[in-house]
């Protein structure tokens, strides 16, 4: 028995076909790696700052001894290893404090991407963030709800299934936050499992861009392909997409606010 397919999935089924066929094309010209993500090494308290200590502790063992200057090095010396202690300790806790922010976002991207998100999973978008994925180009978090509500509607299952998790420090109150994962949907009685690399930049605890890059490979556009037309092209078919999809879906409407 042939399964019916309602205008909505066969706009997503083509969609998807043209897409696979965009990227089986651009596959022929060499895209551009992705580049390479490295982990903040972890710093180390510096010998000189225990020469220092060590200077200090002589000198005030031995207040009679003279000093080469005015303003006792030793003292100085305390002065710098308190400052270097207090900076490792700072990063310390950025980092800690990054470690938090992840693991209070993830609840909520695992509901986005479980199709049982509801208007408070969005809190973690910054007003004017950016979605992006090979199918959809989403401006602002009313789209990105559009995005993100229309699973359910497509998919008869949707799922992040295995994830881990890697950070990058920034600057303060900027970090990159990668989720390496595994997805899962189940497309008109089809299983459909893939590999996926979210990138999440992050300000002041706030996501403002959320890319979902497929196979963990870049987001094809005018900067990542060789033929400048072709990546205009894929921008412009996603965003035809998002425009579709944003319209479908009441243009944001959160489910709650319908009945």
């Amino acid at each position: 028995m042939r399964s019916r397919m309602s205008g909505g999935q066969f706009m997503w089924w083509s969609l998807s076909n043209l897409l696979s066929l965009v990227m089986w094309m651009d596959k022929l010209h060499e895209v551009l790696a992705p580049s390479l993500f490295l982990s903040r090494p972890h710093s180390q308290f510096p010998i000189d700052a225990l020469i220092h200590i060590a200077t200090a502790r002589s000198d005030l063992l031995n207040p009679d001894k003279p000093t080469s200057t005015p303003s006792s090095p030793g003292v100085g010396g305390m002065d710098q290893a308190v400052e270097i202690a207090g900076k490792e300790s700072s990063d310390i806790n950025a980092s800690k404090a990054s470690e938090r922010f992840a693991d209070a976002l993830m609840p909520h991207i695992l509901n986005l991407y479980g199709a049982h998100a509801t208007a408070h999973d969005f809190e973690i978008y910054a007003p004017d963030a950016t979605f992006e994925d090979p199918l959809m180009s989403a401006h602002g978090v009313q789209q990105i709800k559009s995005a993100f509500y229309s699973l359910s509607k497509v998919f008869s299952e949707s799922s992040i299934v295995e994830y881990s998790i890697k950070e990058n420090i920034v600057s303060p109150g900027k970090h990159v936050i990668l989720i390496d994962n595994k997805q899962h949907y189940q497309f008109l009685g089809r299983d459909i499992d893939m590999i996926s690399l979210i990138k999440l930049d992050v300000e002041k605890g706030k996501i403002v861009r959320h890319e979902d890059r497929w196979d963990k490979k870049p987001l094809l556009n005018r900067d990542t392909v060789q033929i400048p037309l072709l990546g205009r092209f894929i921008e412009a078919a996603r965003r035809g997409s998002m425009f579709a999809t944003h319209a479908m879906m009441g243009f944001g409407k959160d489910p709650s606010a319908s009945h």
